[in-house]
C-alpha cells in the first residue's frame, strides 16, 4: 500500500461563494496555499497527494506550474475530490459538468481516482426517491470517471443523506460506484469502520483515514482518537487491498505538517504489524 495525504489540513475546506448563484462553479477548495501544502506533504514522507477539484481548477490556465510543483516535491497526484447535491434534477447537469471538469484536470495531471461525496439533505427530510436519484447520479459519475481513465468512489460523509451504516448499505446496493471508506466519518455516523470495510471489501477502490474523538467532537491525527485503525488496516490486508491509503484530516488546531508526519508514522507502524 502507498501513502498519500489530502491538502485539506492546510486551512480547512471552503466552497466558492459564486456557487450560491452559479452551481456549476461551486467547487470545494482547501483554504491554504497549495504550494506550501505539497511541500509539507512531501517533507512528511508521503508519496502522493489528493486535492479538491477547486484547487486543481486554480491551475487550469497554468498547468505547467502544477506539474513543476509535482516534480519538485516528487509527489504523485493520486485523486481529485468533488461533491454535489446530486438529488435535484434541475441542477444536476451543471453539477456533473463541474465534476467532469475536475476529473479532466485530475486525469491531465496524472490522477488515478475521482472521489465524490454528497447527496443533499432536504429541509423537510430525505425521501426514498432521493436515494434513487443519488444512485443514478453516482452511476453517471462513474461514466465521467471512466471516460477520463479514473476510478470513481463514493465517500459517505456527515451532513449528507448518507451518514449511517443503513444509508451506506442502501446507496451501495443501488449504485455501481466504488466505496471510499473514511474511518472517521463512518465512526461518527454511527458505524463500525472495521465491519464496514469487511462488508464492502469488494467495493473498496480507495481509502481515506483519519482518527476521531466523540467528546469533544473532533477529527484527529491517526493514533489520537478512538478508532480501531489497526483493525481497519488488518481488514484491508485480508481483503487484498493494495491501493493508496490517504490521510484526510480536516482543519487541525495544530501544525498541519506535524499532524501529517505523525499520522504517516502511525500508519507505517500499523502496516508493519499487520
Amino acid at each position: 500500500m502507498r501513502l498519500s495525504c489530502q491538502t485539506i489540513t492546510w486551512g480547512g475546506v471552503v466552497g466558492d461563494p459564486v456557487g450560491v448563484t452559479s452551481v456549476k462553479d461551486l467547487y470545494y477548495r482547501a483554504n491554504g496555499p497549495t504550494e506550501t501544502a505539497l511541500r509539507d506533504v512531501a517533507s512528511a514522507g508521503y508519496a502522493g497527494v489528493e486535492l479538491f477539484d477547486g484547487n486543481l481548477v486554480a491551475y487550469e490556465d497554468r498547468p505547467e506550474d502544477f506539474r513543476r510543483l509535482l516534480r519538485e516535491t516528487r509527489l504523485e497526484l493520486v485523486a481529485v475530490y468533488a461533491g454535489a447535491n446530486f438529488i435535484y434534477p434541475d441542477i444536476l447537469d451543471d453539477e456533473l459538468w463541474r465534476i467532469d471538469r475536475g476529473a479532466a484536470l485530475g486525469a491531465a495531471f496524472g490522477a488515478e481516482h475521482l472521489v465524490v461525496g454528497g447527496g443533499a439533505k432536504r429541509a423537510r427530510g430525505t425521501i426514498d426517491s432521493d436515494y434513487a436519484r443519488l444512485a443514478d447520479a453516482l452511476d453517471q459519475t462513474v461514466e465521467i470517471a471512466t471516460r477520463h481513465g479514473l476510478t470513481a468512489s463514493y465517500h459517505p460523509h456527515l451532513t449528507t443523506m448518507v451518514e449511517g451504516p443503513g444509508q451506506i448499505v442502501d446507496i451501495l446496493s443501488r449504485s455501481k460506484i466504488g466505496f471510499c471508506p473514511d474511518t472517521a466519518h463512518l465512526t461518527a455516523g454511527g458505524g463500525d469502520a472495521v465491519e464496514l470495510v469487511r462488508r464492502f471489501a469488494d467495493r473498496i477502490r480507495y481509502v481515506h483515514l483519519k482518527d476521531y474523538t466523540p467528546d469533544p467532537f473532533a477529527f484527529r491525527p491517526l493514533g489520537d482518537g478512538i478508532i480501531d485503525l489497526a483493525g481497519v488496516v488488518a481488514a484491508l490486508r485480508v481483503a487484498g487491498y493494495d491501493g493508496w491509503m490517504t490521510v484526510e484530516l480536516d482543519e487541525h488546531d495544530g501544525d498541519p505538517a506535524d499532524a501529517a508526519r505523525r499520522s504517516r508514522e502511525h500508519l507505517e507502524e500499523l502496516l508493519a504489524c499487520s
